[in-house]
C-alpha cells in the first residue's frame, strides 16, 4: 500500500493539469506487483485513439469526455475494460488468460495497429494478423501487410526477400526483441530461421530507427517479439503441409516452475522431399530441404525486488539442395555441405548444396525501480555462431560469422513524465571468415558507442524523440548518428509525423548477394582502397513525412494514411548487374536516391468485414558506371488489397475466418542483356502481373482449429527463369534475374492445437 501512496503523490505532481490518463500496466494477479507489461494495448473503445505501453509498462493517453470505456489488452492475458470519467492515474494488473475458465471479448482489437501518438511511424502486427496466412517463417509474415514488399531472390532456393521504402533488407535493421538478428552471414536466409509460430508480434518502423538500437538502420527497423513462456499456451502444436511436398511441425511446451521462473521449449522442423519442375526446364522449382530449429527460453521475474530477465538458447541446422532435377550429390562427386567439383568430365549435372549450422544465445536483464516505475535500467547481450558451407556448381562459398553484442540502457525522466530520456553504451564484435572459390577473406569489426535519446510527450498536440549516438569503429572510424522524430496532432484523430536520421553500415557483399554464385557471372570489385573488401562503408540520410487520419463512416471505424520517404546516399556499394557476363561492386560515384510514396485506406466496411488497400510508388535511381538508371527488378507501381471476414463466435467457441489478399505488381526494369545471344536476351521491362492468396480457418473451439488456403491462385509464373538452363556450365547461365514466382498455384492445409 505504501508504494501506491508514493505513486499517487508523484504522478499528479509530474503530469500537471493535462487532460490525460496515465498509468502502468502490470503482469500477474498480485496487486503488489510492479513488473511492467511492455507492449500492452491501451485504447478507448469505439475509437481510433490508442497507445502501447513502453518497456516499463507505462502509458499515457488523451482523455476526452466523449469516451468513457478504456480497454487494456495483451496477448495471453484477460482483456479488461475500465470506466474512466476523468483524467487520473491508473495502476492495473492483467491476469493471465490461462487462469480463467472463460474469456469474454468485449471489443476486438485491430490485428494491425498504427501508432497515432508515437513520434515514430510504427506499425504493430499482432498474432491475429500473422494467422491470416500460413506464416511458416518470418519471411512469409508480411504477405498481408502493405508496408513490406516480398520478392523472390533467385530461381533456385525459393527464398523470399523483403524490401521497404524501395530498398532491400540489408538497409533494414532486423532485430529480435531489440537484439540484432538478421545481419552479416544470415542476411540471405536469416528470415527463414524464425518460425512464424514463435512470433508474438512484429513492430515495423518506417524511416531511421532509434539510436538505442544502433547506427545501421537506414530505411527502417523490423522487430520481432517472441512468445513468452509465462503467457504462451502450456502446449501448442501447429502442423502444415502443401501440395508441393513441404511439411512443417511446430511444438511449444511451456511451464511455470514457481513464482519467479517460467520456461519454454520450442521445436520446429520442416522438410521438402518432393521434386517439382512444373516449367520443364530441368531445374527444381523449389529446393529439397530440411531444417531442425530448437529454442529453450527462460523467463524470470522477482516481484519483491523488481528484477525481470529472459534467457534464450537456440540451435539450428538447415540443409538445402537445389539445381537440376536429376542431380545427385554423391553420384556427381560433390562433398555434401562443403566443396565443389574440381573438373568437368562432360556428364556432370549442375547442383548446389547449402548447409547452415547456427547457435545463438541471448540475455535480457531489467530492473524497474519499485517506487519510481518510470525509472529503470536494462542490459542486453547476445552471442551467435553462424556457419555456412555451400557450393553452387563449380563455385564454393563458405562463411563463418561470430557475433558478440551488448547494450546497457538507463531510462528516467527530466523533471516530469512528459520529459523522458534513455542513455547507454553499446559494444559489438563481428568476426568473419569467408572463402569465395579459392580466395579467403577474413576481418574483425569492433565498435564501441554511446547514445542519448530524449522524448517529449504531450499527447494532446506534440510528441518528439531526438537522439544522438557516437560510435568508434575500427573500419568505419569515429562518427555521429543523429535521429529526430516528431509527431503533431492538428485536429482530432489526425497525426502528422516527420523524421530524419543518418545510418551507416559495412556491406557484406557476398553474404548479401549469394544469388550471384548461381550464375556464370564473373565477380569484380573495382575499388581496392577501402577497409571492407576494398570498399568504403555505406552512408545515407533518410527523410520522411507521414499523415494518418482516423474516421468513422457508416458508424464503423477506418483510417487513411499518406507516407513519403527519401533516402539519399552519401556513399553506397553499387551492385552492378548491367553486364550479363559479370557482377561488379564499386563505391558510388555520383547520386543514389530512393523515393517512396504510399497511400493506404483501411475501413471496416461491414460488421466483422475489414478492407485494407494501398498504392505504392517507388523512384529508386543510381548512378552506375553506364549512367543513371532505375533500380532493376523493382516495380515502380504496386497495388495491394486485403479483405478479412470473421463470423461471430458461438457459445462453444466456434468461428469461421476468411482472408483474401491481392497484389498487383507493375512492370520492372530488367538488367541489360543486349550482349547475350538473341535467345538469351530478356528485353528492357517485364510485364505487370497480379498475385492472389486466400485462406479459410475453421475454429472448432479455443483449443483446436484447422486452416486451408492457396497462394498464387492466378497461377502466374515467370517464363524462362533459368537462362541457359540447357548448358548450366556455359557462359549464358543465370538464375538471378527473377521478377515473379517460379512455382505455380499452390494449395496448403494445417491445424493448430493448444491447451
Amino acid at each position: 500500500m505504501k508504494k501506491y501512496i508514493v505513486l499517487a503523490f508523484l504522478f499528479p505532481l509530474f503530469s500537471f493539469s493535462q487532460d490525460v490518463v496515465e498509468g502502468m500496466v502490470m503482469e500477474g494477479n498480485d496487486e503488489n506487483k510492479h513488473i511492467g507489461l511492455a507492449g500492452a494495448n491501451v485504447y478507448w473503445m469505439s475509437s481510433q485513439i490508442g497507445t502501447i505501453t513502453n518497456q516499463e509498462g507505462l502509458f499515457s493517453i488523451p482523455f476526452s469526455k466523449e469516451y468513457t470505456k478504456l480497454v487494456i489488452s495483451f496477448v495471453g492475458f484477460q482483456s479488461d475494460t475500465l470506466t474512466i470519467t476523468e483524467p487520473k492515474m491508473l495502476h492495473h494488473t492483467l491476469k493471465p488468460s490461462n487462469e480463467l475458465d472463460e474469456v469474454v471479448v468485449q471489443k476486438k482489437r485491430d490485428a494491425v495497429q498504427k501508432a497515432y501518438f508515437s513520434a515514430q511511424n510504427v506499425i504493430t502486427v499482432n498474432s491475429d494478423e500473422l494467422l491470416k496466412a500460413a506464416c511458416c517463417n518470418l519471411s512469409e509474415s508480411f504477405e498481408t501487410n502493405p508496408a513490406i514488399d516480398v520478392n523472390f531472390s533467385d530461381a533456385l532456393t525459393g527464398t523470399k526477400q523483403i524490401q521497404m521504402l524501395g530498398l532491400t533488407s540489408p538497409y533494414l535493421l532486423i532485430t529480435q526483441e531489440n537484439l540484432p538478428m538478421v545481419r552479416g552471414a544470415s542476411q540471405a536466409f536469416g528470415l527463414t530461421f524464425t518460425p512464424g509460430t514463435w512470433v508474438e508480434s512484429i513492430q515495423i518502423t518506417k524511416g531511421a530507427g532509434s539510436v538505442v538500437n544502433g547506427y545501421e538502420s537506414i530505411s527502417g527497423q523490423i522487430n520481432a517479439e517472441l512468445v513468452k513462456p509465462l503467457t504462451d499456451k502450456a502446449l501448442f502444436v501447429n502442423g502444415y503441409f502443401n501440395k508441393n511436398g513441404r511439411m512443417e511441425l511446430n511444438t511449444h511446451i511451456n511451464r511455470k516452475l514457481n513464482e519467479k521462473w517460467s520456461t519454454g521449449l520450442y521445436i520446429h522442423g520442416n522438410a521438402r522431399t518432393q521434386k517439382e519442375d512444373n516449367n520443364d526446364d530441368g531445374f527444381l522449382d523449389a529446393p529439397l530441404a530440411n531444417q531442425i530449429n530448437i529454442m529453450n527460453r527462460w523467463q524470470y521475474q522477482n516481484v519483491e525486488t523488481g528484477w525481470v530477465s529472459f534467457l534464450n538458447f537456440r540451435f539450428l541446422n538447415d540443409e538445402k539442395q537445389v539445381g537440376q532435377v536429376a542431380f545427385d550429390p554423391d553420384a556427381n562427386g560433390a562433398i555434401r555441405g562443403f566443396g565443389n567439383f574440381n573438373s568437368l568430365s562432360g556428364n556432370e549435372l549442375w547442383g548446389s548444396e547449402i548447409a547452415t549450422r547456427r547457435f545463438d544465445t541471448s540475455l535480457k536483464l531489467g530492473y524497474v525501480f519499485p517506487e519510481l516505475p518510470f525509472q529503470s535500467f536494462g542490459f542486453q547481450a547476445s552471442y551467435s555462431n553462424h556457419d555456412q558451407e555451400s557450393y553452387f556448381g563449380l563455385r564454393r562459398y563458405d562463411i563463418n560469422h561470430k557475433s558478440v553484442y551488448s547494450n546497457f540502457i538507463f531510462n528516467s525522466i527530466l523533471g516530469n513524465t512528459q520529459n523522458k530520456f534513455k542513455t547507454g553504451i553499446t559494444y559489438a564484435l563481428d568476426a568473419y571468415e569467408e572463402v569465395v572459390n579459392t580466395t579467403a577473406y577474413e576481418r574483425d569489426d569492433v565498435s564501441v558507442g554511446a547514445f542519448f535519446e530524449y522524448s517529449y510527450d504531450n499527447l494532446e498536440k506534440v510528441n518528439l524523440t531526438a537522439g544522438l549516438r557516437v560510435d568508434s569503429h575500427n573500419r568505419l572510424g569515429t562518427f555521429i548518428t543523429p535521429r529526430l522524430h516528431i509527431q503533431y496532432t492538428p485536429w482530432q484523430r489526425g497525426s502528422l509525423k516527420g523524421s530524419f536520421g543518418r545510418g551507416r553500415r559495412a556491406a557484406n557483399i557476398f553474404a548479401e548477394n549469394q544469388q550471384l554464385f548461381a550464375s556464370a557471372r564473373q565477380i569484380q570489385i573495382l575499388d581496392t582502397e577501402g577497409s571492407i573488401y576494398g570498399l568504403d562503408a555505406e552512408d545515407a540520410w533518410n527523410y520522411g513525412v507521414s499523415f494518418l487520419q482516423g474516421f468513422t463512416f457508416l458508424n464503423r471505424p477506418g483510417n487513411v494514411s499518406l507516407d513519403f520517404y527519401k533516402t539519399d546516399f552519401i556513399n553506397q556499394v553499387v551492385v552492378d548487374w548491367e553486364n550479363p557476363r559479370a557482377i561488379t561492386f564499386y563505391n558510388l560515384d555520383g547520386k543514389s536516391v530512393a523515393n517512396s510514396f504510399q497511400f493506404e485506406l483501411n475501413h471496416e466496411i461491414l460488421p466483422r468485414l475489414e478492407l485494407r488497400t494501398a498504392y505504392k510508388f517507388y523512384d529508386v535511381n543510381t548512378d552506375y558506371s553506364s549512367g543513371n538508371l532505375q533500380k532493376p527488378l523493382l516495380a515502380q507501381h504496386r497495388f495491394f488489397v486485403n479483405v478479412g471476414f470473421e463470423t461471430e463466435i458461438t457459445e462453444k467457441g466456434g468461428q469461421w475466418k476468411f482472408d483474401y489478399t491481392a497484389h498487383t505488381i507493375g512492370k520492372q526494369r530488367l538488367p541489360n542483356t543486349d550482349v547475350n545471344p538473341p535467345e538469351f536476351r530478356l528485353g528492357e521491362f517485364t510485364e505487370g502481373y497480379s498475385l492472389m492468396n486466400a485462406q479459410i480457418t475453421k475454429v472448432f473451439s479455443k483449443n483446436f482449429e484447422v486452416y486451408a488456403g492457396g497462394e498464387n491462385l492466378t497461377n502466374f509464373r515467370q517464363n524462362n527463369p533459368v537462362l541457359g538452363a540447357e548448358n548450366p556450365f556455359g557462359s549464358n547461365f543465370d538464375t538471378s534475374i527473377i521478377y515473379a514466382p517460379i512455382m505455380g498455384r499452390m494449395f496448403y492445409g494445417g491445424f493448430r492445437y493448444k491447451i
